[in-house]
């Protein structure tokens, strides 16, 4: 499975999550923003090019925690389309959040 693909100028980053699942959910989600962005940046794109993202959660209740490490990460006004879906599994009760998002190319 490729991490991204490119399609009429859109990359799309399959669902990514935290490397460390015994970290709480703003920790995995700082993770996942840090694999983003190289993700991102070997397509020829970064994250003020995010046109939508997808965030599951395994864990409504810890929402917050994961837009506040979202919202510092994307630090600007420019915020993409998003959905924050729960769900029950994530393959791993630890495993409390993963992101899928569409970019364009820089």
């Amino acid at each position: 499975m490729h991490a991204a693909v490119e399609h009429n100028g859109l990359i799309f980053v399959g669902g990514h999550a935290a490397t460390d699942i015994s970290l709480g959910m703003k920790e995995q989600t700082q993770q996942i923003c840090v694999k983003l962005d190289g993700v991102l940046a070997e397509c020829g794109s970064d994250k003020t090019q995010l046109v939508s993202a997808r965030i599951y959660l395994s864990d409504m209740t810890k929402k917050e925690e994961m837009n506040e490490a979202w919202l510092e990460w994307l630090d600007g006004d420019d915020l993409p389309s998003r959905a924050t879906i729960g769900v029950a599994d994530l393959g791993d009760p630890k495993r409390l959040i993963e992101v899928v998002v569409v970019a364009a190319r820089n």
